[in-house]
């Protein structure tokens, strides 16, 4: 490695392209997320369109690639505190997103994120087997491109991404195409529901989740609305003002969604459990590293931030949460030293609590890859452990003898985790980025860098899109104006269910009988799961938190992502096959077929997300000026019957093209 010619790697032209990457793609991500409850890597694109756009400068090289998408990649990380921080919104503690304390939220968690995993990078990354699947089909990518004549495959993207803007447009813009229907009927006194999604965005995340997830998540659908939603249908007088559509959703939301609760958590906190030695390894490997005085002196593959540098950063990172947490509880007319100790605690709780998530994080995402990691798992296990210290604080202080307490205490617990919450995704990406940057020999403390400033930008970004989304959209439970569109609103789905659990630890009003019976169904999936994979070698597997979400999320969500999952599956038979009929190789066709099918889900989601950003800028401007919530919307009279029809014809002939340009690797 010491005499590998010398490549240029952190260049400004890098950084204000991985800027600018960060920029549209945290837009996207904080959209998807808020919509459905999921974001996407962003790894891989940002490899693509970098090597497109520094192709045209003289001297680009894969290590320069390589630092673009290491920044870029925290775009599908960190926005992932949104699947917290709304909460707030939706309890009414906040009426907007306060630009300082959402900005230094993120900064703070995301640096530390980087930071806690930098020791790990050795055991992990270095000396592990760990698949880390994101990191290797980045390295893979960013090879390819490399090499001379080869596609960069920014055309992938770009197709997919004006498909799915396209029918995003008709659907959010003008109206005129639905992205869902539903059959509901009765069997007796029992309510079912054949549901049916459109979204692009979806399928192309389903295509990433790939058919174990996928199945997983029909368990999950299937359970839902095959068994416990006609059960309980079967079981509660429906009210006669309801509709059968109105009835099952409502005992869906106040207890089937708890039972997801349920099998979530303890899906969270096995996979900690396994976890339990690599983390001690990791912290073991931390302490080693600090009193490393050689680093200067390894090889350049080999050297990480020097260890003042991290101590530094993370004496600065806590800086920056006590300033948060200062301006947070000033407004609350706290005593001095009440306000002292709730600094001091929350600050601590922000610290350690990231730390021991960091490590298990990184670990999930060398496992299952980021896309797939429980980060929801780790967000649920962070609130209840905030939530116990926070109600024994509380209850010293007399803070929760009344509502008004009980309340402060909550969003303060949101507040926390928040952090805690920014500190995992960031560990959930970091370690990914390393393996990609060990793959093709990159220098580790300069990707560190670089994903630091990639935090930054992101922060910068992510309070604007939020508040425009707020505004135009509104979310589940929190509308920002009277008369606003109920049906538009985004679900912020993970935002809702932490909340929910935070509300009822504090005010002790928590549906337990159903997260128990979900604890005890998620005990019984680990037993099936773990029994899969030892008699199939690992070939199978029925992972439980997949099912969890299949339970918890919308089934207009879980459909298109399953169908994405199943048509994974059908190219890669079909390749199968045509491998044997035609003696070509297979794991090349899997490589280029993965490759085409990876770039082109990525452009459903970004093209689809970007609409839909795109949309609320339009929509607040338009309610500014004393407009209407649908500027765009064409009025059609009795269009409902065909708007549906127009988006299942869309749905498929999408499901068609994207076919079509995965196997392309037949001839490629």
């Amino acid at each position: 490695m010491n005499n590998q010619k010398a490549l240029r790697e952190l260049t400004l032209r890098g950084m204000i392209l991985g800027a600018l990457i960060t920029v549209i793609f945290t837009a996207s991500n904080v959209y998807l997320g808020l919509k459905v409850g999921m974001t996407f890597a962003s790894s891989i694109p940002a490899a693509v369109i970098s090597m497109a756009v520094l192709k045209m400068f003289k001297g680009s090289n894969i290590l320069e690639n390589n630092m673009v998408q290491t920044q870029a990649s925290s775009a599908g990380t960190l926005s992932s505190v949104i699947f917290v921080l709304p909460a707030l919104l939706m309890m009414g503690y906040w009426q907007d997103f306060p630009f300082w304390q959402t900005l230094l939220i993120c900064v703070s968690g995301g640096i530390l994120g980087v930071i806690f995993t930098v020791p790990l990078r050795n055991v992990m990354v270095v000396k592990s087997d760990l698949p880390y699947p994101e990191g290797v089909a980045a390295a893979e990518i960013l090879k390819a491109g490399d090499e001379a004549g080869k596609e960069s495959g920014v055309k992938e993207i770009m197709a997919g991404g004006i498909i799915a803007a396209v029918v995003s447009f008709l659907t959010n813009g003008l109206r005129i195409i639905t992205d869902g229907a539903s059959l509901w009927f009765k069997g007796g006194a029992a309510i079912f529901q054949i549901p049916m999604g459109f979204s692009f965005a979806l399928l192309g995340a389903g295509y990433l989740v790939g058919m174990m997830g996928g199945i997983a998540m029909l368990v999950g659908t299937l359970f839902t609305w095959g068994a416990a939603v006609p059960y309980f249908t079967a079981t509660t007088p429906m009210p006669a003002d309801m509709g059968i559509a109105d009835f099952a959703m409502s005992l869906w939301k106040s207890k089937v969604r708890f039972i997801g609760v349920g099998v979530i958590g303890i899906a969270a906190i096995w996979t900690l459990l396994v976890l339990m030695k690599p983390m001690i390894q990791g912290m073991s490997q931390s302490f080693r590293a600090l009193k490393d005085k050689n680093n200067i002196n390894l090889d350049r593959t080999s050297q990480d931030l020097s260890p003042k540098a991290m101590i530094y950063t993370i004496l600065g990172s806590t800086v920056l949460i006590i300033i948060a947490l200062v301006s947070f509880l000033q407004p609350v007319g706290l005593p001095t030293s009440t306000t002292f100790l709730f600094v001091v605690l929350c600050t601590l709780l922000a610290v350690l609590i990231g730390f021991l998530v960091a490590a298990a994080s990184g670990y999930m995402a060398g496992l299952v890859g980021s896309s797939s990691s429980p980060i929801s798992g780790i967000g649920i296990i962070s609130i209840v452990l905030i939530s116990l210290v926070l109600i024994v604080v509380g209850h010293s202080l007399g803070l929760m003898d009344s509502k008004d307490g009980q309340r402060f205490l909550t969003a303060l617990t949101i507040f926390t985790s928040a952090i805690v919450f920014c500190v995992a995704t960031i560990s959930n990406d970091n370690l990914q980025d390393l393996k990609t940057g060990y793959l093709v020999h990159a220098t580790p403390w300069r990707q560190q860098f670089a994903l630091i400033i990639g935090c930054i930008v992101g922060a910068l970004v992510i309070t604007p899109v939020l508040e425009i989304l707020y505004h135009a959209y509104g979310f589940a439970g929190a509308m920002p104006r009277e008369g606003m569109d109920v049906s538009q609103a985004l679900s912020a789905p993970q935002a809702t269910l932490m909340m929910t659990i935070s509300n009822g630890i504090f005010s002790d009003n928590l549906e337990w009988t159903y997260i128990f019976v979900g604890i005890g169904f998620g005990l019984s999936l680990i037993i099936i799961d773990t029994l899969l994979k030892k008699s199939s070698q690992g070939r199978l597997a029925l992972p439980t938190l997949a099912v969890g979400i299949g339970i918890y999320l919308p089934p207009v969500v879980n459909v298109p992502l399953i169908i994405g999952a199943l048509l994974s599956w059908l190219i890669q038979r079909h390749l199968r096959h045509y491998a044997k009929r035609s003696g070509k190789d297979i794991s090349e066709l899997n490589k280029k077929a993965e490759r085409f099918g990876t770039l082109f889900a990525a452009g459903l989601i970004v093209g689809e997300s970007l609409i839909g950003v795109i949309m609320a800028f339009i929509i607040a401007a338009s309610v500014t000026s004393g407009g209407s919530d649908a500027p765009l919307a064409l009025e059609l009279a009795d269009w409902d019957s065909m708007a549906e029809i127009l988006g299942l014809v869309a749905f498929i002939i999408g499901i068609a093209i994207f076919t079509r340009r995965v196997l392309k690797a037949k001839k490629a």
